[in-house]
């Protein structure tokens, strides 16, 4: 059986995250969108919380283990901040975490240390395609040996930092499996769409399209390992992410009807605001200990870890988009309006279904 009680250091990590979140990345995070960039130096600040350096071993120039539960608590954290520098902050370990899941260990020895031992770079993933019918286990770009290379030949979409990533996973059916293979900068035949894409919310984030156009990459590339426990490990993280969005909303539409009088009645103590409000909080606890069951299965190598992850994804997505919306609703005409976050929580939350790809822990 499982604790609820997180230990000494996944508090002092929370605590820190949640410092981060609220006086950094929400803080940053209107300007952010609207200006369609995130500062450099408040991804750095993130970046030195040092989240995902502690899930890589020292011997990889980590200084941990690899805790999923660990992970979705300061994923929470992060993204109830704001979920646009979340992302950004996480992104190495969109490179990262696969090869630590599923790399042999000469590909951990090479390609860890230059994404963990130094400052934040732009080392990402591309696993999302452009289709409406889109299942990470049916990719439409794919790879074929050739000789000693194998021939990516495909498109994505929803890279972050393509543009300037030093490398990137490139996940591609391999005889109608899906596999993760390590593409680095200026591989031939690999174009990376020069215009950002737009999205109804994440501007501040930097996507771009990525072609694969017979890029040859050494077979010493693809990642040995299984596809299954890199999916698990982004379905949790995006949960995770989920929640902490959800929770923003919530906490947010809460104090603003307790602070808010009309007819000389605070909104909160409308009794349809206040089922609403109760109903939203009891959502988010339930997804989180989905979420927190799923890490605690990975962390412990249950058979039906991947199980658990995705009935906590499914869960979460559904969530934040009850909780944003209500959000909005609670705050009437304010909800609509770009001075308040909960217009920007209900974008970003309604993106949740199409994310799977865009975190790990």
């Amino acid at each position: 059986m499982y604790s609820f009680e997180p230990s000494d250091e996944q508090k002092m990590l929370v605590d820190a995250a949640r410092r981060y979140a609220t006086a950094d990345l929400r803080a940053a995070a209107h300007d952010a969108e609207e200006s369609k960039e995130l500062p450099p130096k408040l991804i750095s600040k993130g970046w030195e919380l040092g989240v995902l350096q502690a899930s890589i071993p020292e011997t990889y120039g980590g200084f941990g283990e690899r805790s999923a539960v660990t992970g979705a608590l300061a994923a929470e954290e992060l993204a109830c901040g704001d979920l646009a520098g979340a992302l950004a902050v996480g992104t190495p370990g969109l490179f990262a975490i696969p090869i630590l899941l599923a790399g042999s260990e000469e590909q951990k020895k090479q390609h860890l240390p230059p994404v963990i031992a130094a400052d934040w770079k732009p080392y990402t993933a591309a696993l999302i395609e452009p289709a409406f019918d889109f299942d990470p286990n049916d990719l439409k770009t794919t790879a074929k040996a050739e000789g000693g290379d194998y021939v990516l030949t495909g498109e994505k979409t929803l890279v972050p930092f393509a543009a300037q990533a030093e490398a990137m996973i490139v996940f591609a059916a391999l005889k109608k499996e899906t596999r993760a293979f390590i593409v680095p900068k200026g591989a031939a035949g690999l174009t990376v769409q020069e215009e950002r894409e737009k999205w109804m919310g994440l501007n501040a984030l930097p996507f771009h399209r990525v072609k694969l156009d017979g890029v040859k990459v050494p077979k010493s590339n693809l990642l040995p390992g299984n596809f299954a426990p890199v999916l698990d490990a982004s379905r949790v993280a995006v949960a995770a992410m989920a929640v902490g969005v959800a929770r923003a909303a919530f906490d947010y539409a809460r104090d603003y009807a307790k602070d808010r009088d009309v007819f000389g009645v605070k909104v909160a103590q409308k009794q349809a605001i206040a089922f609403m409000l109760a109903e939203m909080a009891t959502e988010i606890e339930a997804i989180r200990l989905l979420v927190w069951e799923a890490g605690w299965a990975i962390d412990n190598k249950k058979e039906d870890a991947g199980q658990k992850a995705y009935i906590a994804a499914t869960g979460a997505i559904d969530t934040v988009m009850m909780v944003t919306d209500r959000a909005v609703q609670i705050l009437g005409g304010h909800g609509y309006i770009r001075e308040h976050p909960v217009e920007l929580f209900m974008r970003n939350g309604r993106g949740f279904a199409m994310f799977t790809g865009l975190a790990m822990v």
